[in-house]
């Protein structure tokens, strides 16, 4: 029996078919890239402290004064949490005091914010930081709310997959969209964060499984070098697209609920797809739908205006077959030393990519300067960081690579605690070089850890990936609240963990030019600290083809 490729090779890589599907299911990515990150301007703090309630008998010497001064990072600023009292502060502004010169400030007692906070409206209208109160004693719900939405993401990583083999890629892909359409929209009437953090997390269930389903979907329906670069630049590229129209939007709409509702309007423009975007037919041969698959097929050649055969699959091609396999399972990754050591390794290098890569992008509206240019910068630098990686897994070793990349990132912000304070733009900068080399890293390792694992653990070992990343994005939005206690603490913290996995990198086993394992026993004649640089004779052959593409059909995100 021919395999599915070869059956339909009458198609071609390139037509008018696969040129639709390609475009159209990068294109469904594009909500994904501005909803992971929405918090950034969602849940933004602005400068705030004590509100002061209006009243006759306060001096304006008095207002000036009533709210402390503390020293942060060496800096003088007033204080977000307390105030002097005000009863205190109203009887000495009634007795003709002036604050500094007839009163010590340091004797008089402060208080909490009883009355609230005033916010500074200068950047944002709103956030869900002003709406709903969240700072000084529930300051820590700033950044939990992006690990709930995080954590939806896990939790969707978990069910996406198990779905679409159930019920079909094509609605999957259009239900989470709509999940993450519609929860995004009744966001917009939250009436407290407990509401706001539920809806996120949803949103974030969505977001993931669409995802997901556009991924498995096109490597599915798309052939040879056109399936490679849907997956290694395409969706990657619409996801920064998007990623890129958030600080856009968020410019011109400063209100939160505004801004969610902007966000599901693109979710309705999607609908029409459902037309436009066939079911795959590898998955309907797999359900034994032989004459539906035949169906789509015939579609694609009229499209492509070429001839189909007058049989495209014969029936026992749409029949599954038991096969007598052995069954392997998670603890499979640490059953032997070999597998172990790669798995550890693989494991650190993932967290550490995850984690870094979201707690820096979560950190652009903290940085100095305007918080819109600087995510639209952070976005931006995502472009390059994705067609260098694809170049760099064309044509380069994996370790030597991977390696490189993470070096640059962790040494760009090691030296971000060596730029002087007179030099702001210089420390965005590194930073951003930081995110590059780690936006190139995670992309070089969704290809390099699938090449390392045999076939009969390839899933497992991916989605086990997968979920220690998730991990480390739940724990990312606390990093950069490190700062509190030293301001370079956060960069100090990710530059170790990137400078250790690019340190450790070097002991996986070189992969490039050579043809992916398919048991555990292959897997075992790797060759291990040897020169990431291999000769010619060792690249691949017609018989041996390039890993990469082998594995993109076994990729599980």
């Amino acid at each position: 029996m021919r395999g599915y490729e070869d059956t339909t090779a009458f198609l071609g890589e390139w037509g008018h078919f696969q040129q639709t599907v390609f475009f159209l299911l990068c294109a469904s990515t594009i909500p994904n890239g501005f909803s992971a990150f929405s918090v950034i301007f969602l849940g933004d703090s602005p400068p705030h402290h004590c509100f002061i309630p209006d009243s006759g008998n306060l001096s304006q010497a008095w207002r000036n004064a009533i709210i402390p001064i503390e020293v942060v990072n060496g800096q003088q600023e007033e204080s977000k949490c307390s105030r002097y009292r005000l009863d205190v502060v109203r009887n000495l502004s009634a007795l003709g005091y002036i604050p500094g010169l007839d009163v010590n400030l340091t004797g008089v007692e402060q208080e909490r914010c009883v009355d609230g906070w005033s916010y500074s409206k200068d950047i944002y209208q709103s956030t869900i930081v002003t709406e709903f109160d969240l700072v000084c004693n529930d300051k820590w719900k700033q950044p939990f709310t992006s690990s709930v939405y995080f954590l939806g993401v896990l939790c969707g990583s978990f069910f996406s997959g198990q779905l679409s083999d159930r019920f079909g890629r094509k609605p999957v892909l259009f239900v989470t969209m709509a999940v993450q359409t519609l929860f995004t929209f009744v966001q917009v009437f939250s009436q407290s964060w407990e509401m706001f953090s539920v809806l996120f997390f949803i949103v974030g269930l969505g977001q993931i499984s669409n995802y997901v389903a556009a991924f498995v979907l096109g490597t599915e329906m798309l052939t040879g070098t056109v399936r490679v670069l849907y997956v290694t630049l395409g969706v990657c590229l619409f996801f920064a697209f998007g990623y890129m129209m958030l600080p856009l939007m968020a410019f011109f709409i400063r209100d939160w609920r505004s801004l969610l509702l902007i966000m599901s309007v693109p979710g309705l423009v999607y609908i029409p797809l459902w037309w436009f975007i066939p079911e795959s037919p590898r998955w309907l041969l797999s359900q034994g739908r032989v004459q539906e698959a035949e169906a789509i097929l015939r579609d694609a050649a009229r499209r492509n205006r070429v001839t189909a055969p007058e049989v495209i699959f014969e029936e026992s091609e749409g029949e599954e077959k038991p096969k007598p396999e052995e069954r392997h399972s998670p603890l499979d990754l640490l059953r032997t030393s070999n597998i172990r050591n790669i798995t550890i390794i693989l494991s650190l290098v993932w967290f550490t990519l995850s984690m870094g890569y979201f707690a820096i992008s979560l950190n652009t509206s903290r940085l100095h300067g305007d918080p819109y240019v600087n995510c639209f910068i952070s976005a931006a630098i995502e472009v390059p960081a994705y067609i260098i990686s694809w170049l760099l897994l064309r044509y380069l070793p994996r370790r030597m690579s991977a390696s490189s990349s993470m070096l640059l990132g962790g040494g760009a912000l090691y030296f971000i605690q060596l730029v002087p304070p007179s030099l702001p733009s210089l420390s965005i900068a590194l930073e951003m070089l930081g995110k590059f080399g780690m936006a190139t890293g995670t992309a070089l390792m969704y290809a390099y850890t699938g090449e390392l694992y045999p076939t009969v653990i390839r899933n497992t070992a991916l989605g086990s990936c997968a979920m220690i990343s998730r991990v480390g994005s739940i724990i990312a939005p606390y990093i950069m609240t490190l700062s509190t206690c030293y301001k370079y603490l956060p960069y100090i913290l990710l530059g170790s963990f990137l400078v250790l996995s690019a340190m450790a990198i070097p002991f996986l086993p070189e992969s490039f030019g050579h043809p992916l394992p398919e048991t555990i026993q292959q897997m075992h004649k790797r060759e291990w600290l040897k020169c990431p640089c291999i000769s010619e004779e060792d690249k691949r052959t017609p018989e041996q083809p390039n890993g990469t593409t082998k594995i993109l059909l076994e990729i599980g995100l």
